[in-house]
């Protein structure tokens, strides 16, 4: 009996501790269940409607820049550097004098030449006023008139042979890197300097031969450079190619571009956009509403509250918004935020996007 009377405390200290854990066990298990015949709660989503549109169109390539006016700089004729008036960046104007050669000879040549043209003119006066009073025969008068007029000739080649000892601008511009110096031997053809004209330049770039038919003279062309970001330049498409390329099987296109700040420049790489009438009644959504997968691109759907996934075609991009070709009709709710936390069928609220930047 003091056996049994002494176990007693124990069987009872053991029992209590089962119905503890057991108790602490079944309050846990249901909290953490769901309510029978509950549903999860709403999963907040962000979504914008689709409103047809007009959507911007424009052909783009890459092109490079061209001055329309720019020449190298070279003598006609072989002689020797006398006067320099090159300054590499220097803007001058038209038939400013660059380069002169040595041209003492032909100028002395000149000075003879024009003396025999004013005393071939001083026969030829004598002749026409003897000629009708018969104290000089006619053939005379025809004489002394050619005797003129090749004096006269001998003057005005000799002008020409000086000019060509004088290298001027053909037009305004700026001039490049000098390439002469001060009494250096210059033969025909050796270049002395570039001359560019940067008020206006050309945009050269090609496109796909199956876009010949929208390609039209006049048309706009938006030029953006790396140079100037966020900043665009408006040319006009002045000659479209006759000639397709037989290698590219593409079209070479050619706009000319208004340039006074002279910020671009020839030879720069430009991204050239041809502008094309707009597309009228586009559904475009934001980049971020497409979720692309291995089955294709697909967007997620609000419909009677629930979410609904929707196979979609997309087309070009502008800018961060899409182009969607088809699946989509005017007035759905596409969802743009959050649309990878949604199962197909779950219940979603729209709520307003967040600000940019916050997380």
């Amino acid at each position: 009996m003091v056996g049994f009377r002494s176990s007693r405390p124990m069987a009872f200290a053991l029992l209590a501790a089962v119905l503890l854990f057991g108790g602490l066990y079944a309050w846990r298990t249901v909290r953490s269940a769901a309510p029978a015949g509950g549903a999860p709660p709403p999963v907040a989503v962000s979504a914008v409607r689709v409103v047809p549109q007009d959507a911007p169109a424009a052909l783009e390539a890459v092109g490079s820049l061209r001055a329309v006016r720019e020449v190298m700089l070279a003598p006609e004729v072989a002689g020797r550097v006398v006067a320099l008036r090159l300054e590499a960046g220097r803007t001058v104007a038209a038939g400013a004098t660059l380069v002169q050669l040595y041209d003492a000879p032909e100028r002395a040549d000149r000075a003879a030449a024009a003396a025999r043209a004013r005393f071939a003119d001083v026969q030829l006066a004598r002749s026409v006023q003897l000629a009708p009073t018969g104290a000089e025969p006619r053939e005379t008068l025809e004489q002394r008139r050619a005797e003129a007029d090749q004096a006269h000739a001998a003057v005005r080649q000799l002008d020409a042979r000086i000019a060509q000892k004088r290298i001027a601008a053909p037009f305004a511009g700026v001039l490049g890197v000098r390439r002469v110096n001060l009494g250096q031997y210059l033969n025909p053809g050796d270049v002395v300097a570039s001359l560019t004209s940067l008020d206006r330049l050309y945009v050269d770039f090609t496109l796909p031969q199956q876009e010949l038919a929208r390609i039209r003279p006049g048309a706009a062309v938006r030029v953006t450079a790396d140079a100037w970001p966020g900043r665009s330049f408006t040319a006009r498409v002045n000659a479209v190619e006759p000639q397709i390329g037989a290698d590219t099987r593409n079209v070479a296109v050619q706009a000319e571009l208004a340039n006074p700040d002279h910020a671009l420049r020839p030879g720069m790489a430009v991204t050239a956009a041809l502008v094309l009438p707009p597309e009228r009644g586009a559904l475009i959504v934001p980049a971020t509403a497409i979720v692309t997968s291995a089955s294709g691109d697909s967007v997620v759907v609000v419909r009677a509250g629930k979410a609904q996934p929707v196979a979609v075609t997309t087309g070009r991009r502008i800018g961060d918004r899409v182009i969607v070709g088809s699946g989509l009709k005017p007035g759905d709710v596409v969802v743009t935020e959050g649309q990878l936390r949604v199962q197909p069928g779950a219940a979603v609220r729209i709520v307003a996007p967040r600000p940019a930047g916050r997380r």
